[in-house]
């Protein structure tokens, strides 16, 4: 038996076909998206949080080194706390301090600062009206110890004064160093034309120039390590002092038996003094007198001597001259 075809079925099943295929393929690529946008999401994820664990474990890593960094010294702890990272501050104090004793408040001092890691920069001890002494201290000392050190001192007595300044150099310090790293360079440029020039005078001319920037290299060398030893040490300047002589109690219950007593023998050593200087005063003229008076005598016994004066006799006539 012979099968008949009828063409209008196999065209109306093909556009079917077509559809159907169109929904698998697009069903497959979504599921594909879907996948692909889970597996992204997820690689993401895990990045992101490695990411965050990996920042965690650098925030708490530096957390920790801070904590030991700051936990190692109460002067760095301070130094951290107090001065910002590249910051350079000249710090200087003067203090006036009235003590018991100068000498043992001046061994102290030292003992502070040197304990603290500092020097002593200069040292004059002087004695005043032969009754009390003074003492004038220079004190270098470490940025991270200025404050305990200001403490320890202002507590050895009666602090009379206290004057302290910061002054921040970190623009003339960074300035420095630039100026340093570009006199470098040139010196370097200029050392390279001389090893390249041909002619004497070249050669003559260049070693000036060389030399003139050498200097300046040097000068700016030396104000670095300036600025680097004042931001370093903190310098602190002392002033101890004892206390004047207290009057005595009894100066106001006026003069006494004692004081009569040496008042008399003060007047009786000055009435004598007075007198020897009179005395002395007088002795050219009284030695002159006493010349002139000797003389005189001398004179009047070789001068041929007066006669008498005549007496009447008993009967009324003058007595005759004795015969020659």
């Amino acid at each position: 038996m012979q099968r008949h075809r009828y063409p209008g079925r196999s065209s109306a099943r093909r556009p079917r076909l077509v559809l159907a295929a169109g929904l698998v393929a697009g069903l497959l690529a979504l599921s594909g998206c879907a996948a692909s946008d889970s597996a992204s999401d997820t690689s993401s994820g895990d990045s992101k949080r490695a990411f965050g664990a990996a920042e965690r474990g650098a925030a708490d890593a530096a957390a920790g080194k801070a904590e030991q960094g700051t936990a190692g010294s109460p002067s760095q702890r301070k130094k951290t706390d107090d001065l910002p990272s590249g910051t350079h501050v000249i710090r200087t104090a003067a203090l006036s301090v009235e003590v018991g004793n100068v000498p043992k408040a001046a061994a102290v001092a030292r003992s502070a600062a040197e304990g603290a890691g500092g020097l002593v920069a200069d040292e004059k001890t002087e004695r005043v009206d032969d009754t009390h002494d003074m003492s004038h201290l220079v004190l270098r000392v470490p940025q991270g110890e200025y404050e305990a050190v200001l403490k320890r001192l202002a507590g050895t007595g009666k602090l009379l004064s206290r004057t302290s300044s910061a002054k921040d150099v970190t623009d003339q310090v960074v300035d420095v160093e630039s100026r340093i790293a570009t006199q470098r360079a040139s010196v370097a440029r200029v050392r390279k034309l001389m090893d390249q020039a041909e002619k004497l005078s070249d050669v003559v001319t260049l070693e000036g120039e060389l030399s003139s920037r050498q200097a300046s290299l040097e000068s700016l060398l030396a104000q670095q390590a300036t600025l680097k030893d004042r931001t370093t040490l903190a310098t602190i300047t002392l002033d101890l002092s004892e206390p004047e002589t207290a009057a005595k109690d009894g100066d106001d219950d006026g003069p006494g038996f004692l004081d009569a007593l040496g008042g008399g023998w003060h007047a009786f050593v000055t009435a004598l003094l007075w007198l020897a200087m009179a005395v002395g005063a007088a002795a050219p003229l009284l030695a002159a007198a006493a010349v002139l008076l000797l003389l005189w005598r001398l004179l009047r016994r070789r001068l041929p001597g007066r006669r008498a004066p005549r007496t009447p006799g008993p009967g009324g006539s003058s007595p005759a001259p004795p015969a020659s």
